[in-house]
């Protein structure tokens, strides 16, 4: 099996530090204290795909064409593969035309999957020179992964492939998708689809593409759920609610008469504003003052993330700090019908397991109204 893989050593660098996302702002994200995450996440992946080999017998089953350095070598030989071909030179901070000669230098040479570490942007790059002559899987390591070809987690892109290298999984074409980076910092969600691509599916670990789901009563569901929600933040004034990005979670702050991000963090304490498009840093230290603390989210549609995806501010750090029972999720009836689970990927491994253990979690769906909705383990 020929495999070409890289890793994109920017992605994702801008989360944590509230840049959503890090195209074109690579120097103020590093200026604002932003790690490199993605060699991590690429490792995680590769640990499980060479302990998921090794349990099959077949851990020399794989040639690997790969870049230099940071862009791929690096994490192939520091988790045990050796049959490694170095097919491009990376340089110190790798553009998206190096993602884009790379992949061309794995397509002449025949390779039969491209594993590669990033976000969307890092796929919308790779499917223009792969198109659909060649399957590619993503390890999820961007700040917004809304496209099909990501597995849920590392780990289980690291499942993915061992189960592509036995022969087991078909490659149907998936939607690419991509979000406007900088309509997006201006608080504008401007998703597009840009291209398609093939990608090994296994039901449990492949990702859906993002859903945009709207319905004639969402409005209504929403102002439901946001009168609820006022009624409990009022009755709570020594509690600093942390408050998500998206529309649902908006409505909730525009019903206490508050301006909020849509695409950012923001935190409400007593029912006035006490902090809008919050970074990890602002988050910890205003948790510092005020411990006693309420998280407030909405899964994205159809993928059922809760933490993980969209919202990196909210670190492993932070949501420890605020507490695993202190998380309140909401959404509407119509994007939980093309929802059935919930998902955890906040690269932490032991508090996803912690989150996942209770295997369901209560979901607001309108005033006083719930729903269980499972948890994926």
């Amino acid at each position: 099996m020929l495999i070409g893989f890289l890793i994109n050593p920017i992605a994702g660098m801008g989360g944590r530090v509230g840049l959503k996302g890090t195209d074109g702002v690579v120097e103020e994200a590093i200026l604002r204290g932003a790690q490199p995450v993605s060699e991590g996440k690429a490792r995680q992946a590769l640990r499980q795909l060479r302990h998921a080999l090794e349990a099959g017998a077949r851990s020399s089953d794989i040639r690997w064409l790969t870049c230099s350095g940071a862009m791929g070598e690096g994490a192939l030989r520091a988790t045990g593969f050796e049959d490694i071909a170095v097919v491009h030179e990376a340089v110190e901070t790798p553009t998206a035309e190096d993602t884009r000669r790379a992949t061309a230098a794995f397509v002449n040479a025949g390779v039969d999957l491209i594993v590669f570490c990033g976000g969307d942007g890092t796929a919308r790059d790779i499917a223009q020179i792969a198109g659909d002559q060649v399957p590619i899987v993503g390890i999820p390591s961007g700040v917004k992964m809304y496209s099909g070809v990501y597995g849920v987690s590392a780990e289980r892109t690291g499942e993915i492939i061992a189960q592509f290298v036995a022969g087991g999984l078909d490659c149907p074409i998936v939607d690419i998708l991509d979000l406007d980076e900088e309509r997006y910092r201006k608080g504008e969600w401007a998703v597009r689809l840009v291209d398609s691509a093939r990608t090994p599916y296994q039901p449990t670990c492949t990702q859906s593409s993002k859903a945009l789901i709207t319905e004639h009563a969402d409005e209504a569901f929403k102002a439901d759920i946001a009168e609820y929600l006022d009624e409990e933040i009022r009755s709570h004034r020594t509690t600093l609610f942390v408050l998500g990005p998206g529309s649902t979670v908006k409505a909730i702050a525009e019903r206490l008469g508050i301006v909020k991000t849509l695409l950012g963090i923001d935190a409400l304490l007593e029912g006035a504003a006490a902090g809008a498009d919050l970074n990890e840093n602002a988050l910890l230290k205003l948790l510092d003052i005020y411990p006693v603390a309420q998280l407030i989210l909405s899964p994205i549609g159809a993928q059922g993330f809760v933490l993980g995806r969209g919202n990196l501010q909210l670190s492993p750090a932070v949501v420890r700090q605020i507490g695993i029972d202190h998380l309140t999720v909401v959404a509407t009836p119509a994007k939980l019908k093309r929802t059935p689970v919930l998902r955890f990927d906040t690269g932490d491994l032991e508090l996803d397991a912690r989150l996942a253990d209770r295997r369901f979690l209560p979901v607001i769906t309108g005033y006083r109204r719930r729903r269980l909705v499972p948890i994926s383990t």
